[in-house]
């Protein structure tokens, strides 16, 4: 499992825009994640599905409602990533509002969430593997903070946590 001092994963995460500008078409776009980090703070967050109750509920919510918050506490930019395809993180992006806060990155086949270790086996279910619900922060691509939640749990990975880390590293 990925850990505090490593590098973020070499890995590609898929983003759907719904406007061109800034060198980005309309549709799926790569979004290498080294090159997308250097030099920069981010702060990610992940979790098991777009359009989950929790997740929909109370997750996405909080870093869009604190965004700015975030933000001013020395953030660049805040990542969602889920393992589902751009075009669902596209239209869940549009659902909660997060245009201009939140970046909707879409995992679909899971590579970086199997390459931070955090998957979570929800074949079971019938959902596949998905993500570990979690949040990190990251400084020019390594990881400052990890918060890894319990099964089932959304205690440590919420806004609020993120906002407190920012302020302190």
């Amino acid at each position: 499992m990925i850990q505090v001092g490593d590098n973020i994963p070499a890995t590609t995460l898929m983003e759907y825009s719904e406007v061109e500008g800034e060198g980005c078409s309309i549709g799926p776009n790569a979004v290498d994640v080294i090159k997308a980090s250097v030099g920069k703070t981010i702060a990610i967050f992940a979790l098991p599905g777009a359009f989950t109750p929790t997740c929909s509920a109370k997750h996405v919510p909080g870093y869009v409602e604190h965004a700015s918050e975030i933000k001013a506490a020395g953030v660049d930019e805040i990542w969602c990533v889920s393992v589902n395809d751009a075009f669902v993180m596209g239209a869940w992006a549009r659902d909660q509002k997060t245009h201009g806060k939140v970046r909707m990155l879409g995992d679909g086949s899971a590579e970086f969430t199997k390459a931070t270790g955090l998957v979570l086996d929800l074949t079971a279910r019938g959902m596949g593997v998905r993500s570990n619900r979690y949040s990190m922060l990251v400084k020019n691509g390594k990881v400052a903070t990890l918060n890894v939640e319990e099964g089932g749990k959304f205690e440590v990975s919420d806004a609020a946590t993120m906002l407190k880390q920012a302020r302190a590293v």
